[in-house]
């Protein structure tokens, strides 16, 4: 038997409290995955900061560099973007960018 492949997407997800949450808490959806990143588009009301995030996970260095838009009919704009940052801290940057909550 080979090793298990690591799937970065499945790790950022993890960290985030998992797919299905993200779905019930933020009308999460349009989950893309691929160059080691995940990102994932939510139309949750409460939000008119960011509707699109992009998450990559370095697992050199265990490390994520993290994307917010704002994701309109016609126009597609960066909002902030972060580098270096920790596992432990992804939940905060999301709410602090979004102004939305990931846990009750």
């Amino acid at each position: 038997m080979g090793v298990a492949e690591v799937k970065p997407w499945g790790i950022i997800l993890d960290q985030l409290g998992g797919q299905s949450r993200l779905i019930a808490m933020l009308g999460a959806s349009h989950f893309g995955h691929g160059d080691g990143g995940l990102s994932l588009q939510f139309r949750f009301k409460g939000s008119s900061k960011v509707n699109f995030m992009k998450v990559k996970l370095d697992l050199g260095l265990d490390l994520y560099s993290v994307e917010f838009w704002k994701l309109g009919s016609k126009s597609q704009v960066k909002v902030q973007a972060f580098d270096s940052v920790y596992a432990e801290d992804l939940k905060y940057l999301f709410e602090r960018v979004s102004g939305l909550y990931l846990s009750l």
